[in-house]
């Protein structure tokens, strides 16, 4: 009626293991690791925006810092439309480092 399951002990078990520690830690440093580098880079860029700052946000909206409220975390971009205001974790990254980086290339 009942189906007892032995597990084998010793150095056939880790060896059956090694291929899931494998993909666990290619996993880490090809999506994990580099992810939180950008965010951290994102993170560090959020804080030192100026300014008259030229910046695009997360959602490609392209625009130059108008004022910046500490108070409540928002940013008022000017664009061509007008002004818009964001909160501060919605700028991506700076204008003229992205068509920089992009000439590079």
């Amino acid at each position: 009626m009942y189906t007892v399951i032995f597990l084998q002990e010793g150095v056939g078990s880790l060896a059956n293991m090694l291929p899931f520690l494998a993909i666990i830690v290619v996993f880490y440093f090809f999506m994990i690791r580099p992810q939180m580098s950008r965010q951290k880079k994102e993170k560090a860029f959020q804080s030192e925006i100026k300014k008259g700052t030229k910046v695009v946000t997360s959602s490609g909206i392209h625009g130059k810092i108008a004022e910046i409220n500490a108070a409540d975390n928002t940013i008022t971009l000017e664009t061509g439309a007008g002004k818009i205001k964001f909160e501060n974790s919605a700028i991506s990254m700076e204008l003229s480092k992205k068509y920089s980086a992009q000439a590079k290339k």
